[in-house]
């Protein structure tokens, strides 16, 4: 096997310099090394469409500016980190691979260093979120190239809400309890997935811990302490929140059935990125309510609410991990930086309408959120700011990660909600979490 090419610090601090990138495009024209590089850059799907066709374009042009060929791959989010695993395996595969939440620190042994990028996107545009950073560095090396932020709100009706006596939204989570029980009375249940996919169900079960003071482990790190009355209030809490207010069949969805329910007329609210509303403003004759208006004019977002402590959300970082094995590391930096730039990323966020954000604190204060996103919009702005990264008290690291990647968390709602005990739902979780991190 061929080892990569090494490439170093001083190497990496010229990107975008006369001898760089920036003298490729100022000289409109691809140098004579660059002819034939061809680039595998793999992603999962968007879903908002509209974004992977502004990717597709912005890979086309690049091709033109740099004569540089980055095919663009892109496969469901539950199938990426098989593909990762396997990659890694083969030493073979795509030379960039999105990365959501820590993976990059489940496979961090398999990236190269891309140290240089991140400290260069960071001076540029403003500064890493915390949950950016936490995803894409350990121990003060990174790890991947902080992308953006997916945030996850509770999309609900307006209309229905205020019909079951709520005219605001709900600020603590027994509000929300109370309200979904009026609401499922009225054949209007919630949705909450608690499913083993990618997203939803893990973005509602971390911060539903963290709502009542609950924790996987102290701020070391390295010791367990799951095994807490703070779970054990959240597991009831979400036992008696389930009967009483949800979907009883929403069990095993994964990121797509809340979106198709919530606009078939059958749950009154969900946690989910924007693409329920960002898709019905799009498709306003399609996307329709009882009475046949268009449902966008009825659809706004709330965080989740606090528990007994003030709960942060969850909301989900991707970042492009350059692969160690990738024979053509030098193209692949010139191209992130490309990729990242103000210019090529503003294009693809405004696309986006604020249902991915960026990584850095720049794009919060973009024209678009004020231009194009609406009020039903808002409170993504600033969601990427209200986010805790898995394994807290703990750092993030790979065993959070794995911890994650199993899917404990949910697995312990989940066992809850179908009638193990409270007590033998946190034990179980608890016996989990400690072979992922004490073993």
């Amino acid at each position: 096997m061929v080892s990569a090419p090494s490439v170093d610090r001083r190497t990496l601090l010229k990107l975008g310099t006369a001898a760089g990138l920036a003298g490729i495009l100022a000289a409109r024209r691809a140098p004579a090394h660059a002819q034939e590089t061809r680039l595998h850059l793999l992603h999962s799907i968007s879903f908002i469409p509209e974004g992977d066709v502004e990717l597709r374009r912005q890979l086309a042009e690049y091709r033109k500016l740099a004569g540089v060929e980055v095919r663009l791959e892109t496969i469901n989010l539950n199938d990426l980190q098989a593909r990762i695993t396997a990659a890694i395996e083969a030493r073979t595969g795509a030379d960039i691979i999105i990365m959501a939440h820590n993976w990059p620190h489940l496979y961090q042994r398999a990236l190269a260093d891309v140290s240089a990028l991140c400290e260069w996107k960071a001076s540029d545009q403003g500064g890493y979120y915390p949950v950016s950073e936490a995803a894409a560095r350990e121990n003060g090396r990174w790890l991947a190239l902080p992308y953006d932020v997916v945030g996850l709100l509770i999309a609900y009706r307006r209309s229905w809400f205020a019909e079951a006596g709520a005219h605001e939204a709900p600020r603590t989570l027994d509000e929300y309890r109370r309200l979904g029980a009026r609401l499922k009375a009225q054949g209007r249940p919630v949705g909450q997935s608690l499913g083993h996919t990618l997203g939803d169900a893990p973005a509602w079960a971390y911060p539903l811990l963290w709502a009542f003071g609950g924790a996987e482990t102290d701020p070391s790190g390295r010791t367990v302490v799951l095994n807490s009355k703070e779970a054990l209030e959240s597991v009831r809490w979400m036992t008696a929140f389930w009967r009483e207010a949800c979907d009883e069949g929403a069990l095993a969805w994964d990121d797509t059935n809340n979106n198709r329910a919530f606009h078939a007329g059958e749950i009154s609210a969900t946690l989910n990125g924007a693409s329920i509303y960002i898709y019905a403003r799009r498709n306003p004759d399609k996307i329709r309510d009882e009475r046949g208006q268009a449902m966008v004019r009825d659809i706004s977002h709330f965080a989740i609410p606090d528990g007994t402590v003030p709960t942060p959300g969850y909301h989900i970082p991707a970042s492009h991990a350059l692969m160690r094995y990738s024979r053509n590391q030098k193209a692949a930096q010139e191209f992130l930086r490309w990729l990242h730039g103000k210019e090529q990323f503003g294009r693809w966020f405004e696309v986006q309408e604020g249902y991915s954000v960026g990584a850095t604190r720049f794009w919060q204060e973009h024209p678009v959120w004020e231009r194009v996103v609406d009020d039903a919009m808002r409170p993504y702005r600033t969601a990427a700011s209200a986010s805790r990264m898995f394994g807290y008290a703990g750092p993030s690291s790979a065993r959070a990660a794995e911890a994650y990647s199993k899917f404990i968390l949910v697995d312990m709602y989940a066992k809850a909600v179908q009638g193990m005990s409270a007590a033998d739902a946190v034990g179980w979780a608890t016996a989990e979490l400690r072979r992922v991190y004490e073993g």
